[in-house]
């Protein structure tokens, strides 16, 4: 168990670099004007976002029961718990939003220069909401089309944030699960694009930087649980003799 904690810790800590560094930072959200930049941002996002969340779930499934090589019994185990820590996750966001009711950076926004009262707005039911996201912007040639719609669908609470912790725990399943693998490549790759979605998040006037790290955090103590529970139940991480060979002949290459 000290192990796997070891190593997600080292995960979330890298994860945790950017968001802790634009909240020291002092970084304040504003809505940005090139759009290109936004639309690269939003398609990060949208890997996220359902319904491509739910492939890139499927997908990420399938590429981790292929690393890890295990017999089809323990990797429908496998599959499980990889599932229900993602679905965990999401709940504990869930609960912790309905109890925090933390504006959006873009609500706040939408109260200092269109005069929504942040209360009144959130009194709405969430497509009521949308309605009036979509008429105070009508016309509001400086925020791109597919932004504005973005706002529409995303009114609810802020804080924690549910893309970080659907990313940042595919992140550290990697380093719990794949390391022992040398699956250097993957875990960059999700390290990489976890961060890119959490930096998403706040550059598209969604989440303020502590939503980023508690997110982290949170993501850190499920994923260290069912990288332990992965271990007990599906057996050790550590690769089968065969596989160490392959692996070790796949380092001396690189």
């Amino acid at each position: 168990m000290l192990s796997i904690a070891r190593r997600t810790a080292a995960g979330a800590a890298l994860l945790l670099i950017m968001p802790l560094a634009v909240w020291i930072s002092g970084w304040q959200w504003q809505p940005e004007h090139q759009v290109w930049w936004l639309k690269t941002l939003f398609w990060i996002t949208e890997t996220v976002t359902q319904p491509w969340g739910v492939i890139t779930h499927v997908i990420l499934c399938g590429w981790f029961l292929w690393c890890l090589r295990f017999r089809l019994r323990v990797a429908i185990m496998l599959f499980v718990i990889l599932g229900g820590a993602i679905i965990v996750g999401q709940g504990v966001k869930s609960w912790v939003k309905e109890r925090v009711q933390e504006p959006r950076p873009f609500v706040v926004w939408l109260e200092k220069t269109h005069h929504i009262p942040v209360d009144e707005f959130y009194t709405l039911k969430r497509t009521e909401r949308g309605h009036l996201v979509k008429e105070q912007l009508t016309g509001q040639q400086n925020i791109p089309v597919f932004l504005r719609q973005h706002w529409q669908k995303e009114t609810g609470f802020a804080f924690p944030s549910g893309h970080t912790i659907f990313a940042a725990s595919w992140a550290l399943l990697a380093v719990g699960l794949l390391w022992p693998r040398r699956r250097t490549f993957t875990i960059v790759f999700l390290l990489i694009w976890a961060t890119g979605v959490m930096g998403s998040r706040l550059l598209l006037g969604m989440h303020w930087p502590r939503d980023l790290v508690v997110a982290t955090l949170i993501s850190w103590l499920l994923v260290t649980l069912a990288t332990w529970l992965a271990q007990r139940i599906c057996g050790p991480l550590t690769p089968l003799r065969e596989e160490a060979q392959e692996i070790a002949e796949r380092e001396q290459e690189s």
